[in-house]
């Protein structure tokens, strides 16, 4: 149940980059977790892409664009490898949806967010990070 939230200027993403990264950045997310890839955890990987003033979110040194994505995901779901391989993949992402070269990287900031165990519900219900590691084992032994 891992959610994404991009926080990027407005007039950066061009329709067609912000449809790519949407996509992508769900992928990312859900391969860095170890969640197979089926339309069930596709589903519940969420990105949320605002776009706010670009007068109101940036450094006070310049005018260029700065982008913060926050991650939620279980706590326990990522080790620090794969902690590292998501900050990487995502500012990648992020920097080539934004039309971004390899100097420009510093302006994309990852934030982890680990939602502790039993603070995440759904459906009306907690949800528990063994259930969602039962459940990707139990759709991986199904493919």
């Amino acid at each position: 149940m891992p959610m994404i939230h991009l926080t990027a200027p407005i007039g950066v993403l061009t329709d067609q980059s912000r449809t790519q990264v949407r996509a992508s950045l769900s992928a990312t997310l859900l391969r860095w977790e170890g969640a197979p890839d089926t339309a069930f955890f596709r589903s519940l990987a969420w990105v949320r892409i605002d776009e706010v003033p670009a007068e109101s979110f940036g450094s006070v040194e310049d005018d260029l664009p700065r982008f913060r994505v926050d991650v939620t995901v279980p706590e326990g779901a990522l080790s620090e490898r794969r902690k590292a391989g998501l900050v990487g993949d995502v500012t990648a992402e992020v920097s080539a949806a934004a039309g971004l070269d390899a100097s420009d990287v510093l302006r994309v900031w990852v934030l982890i967010h680990e939602q502790p165990e039993g603070t995440w519900g759904a459906g009306g219900a907690v949800i528990r990070f063994a259930d969602l590691r039962a459940a990707a084992a139990g759709a991986r032994a199904g493919s």
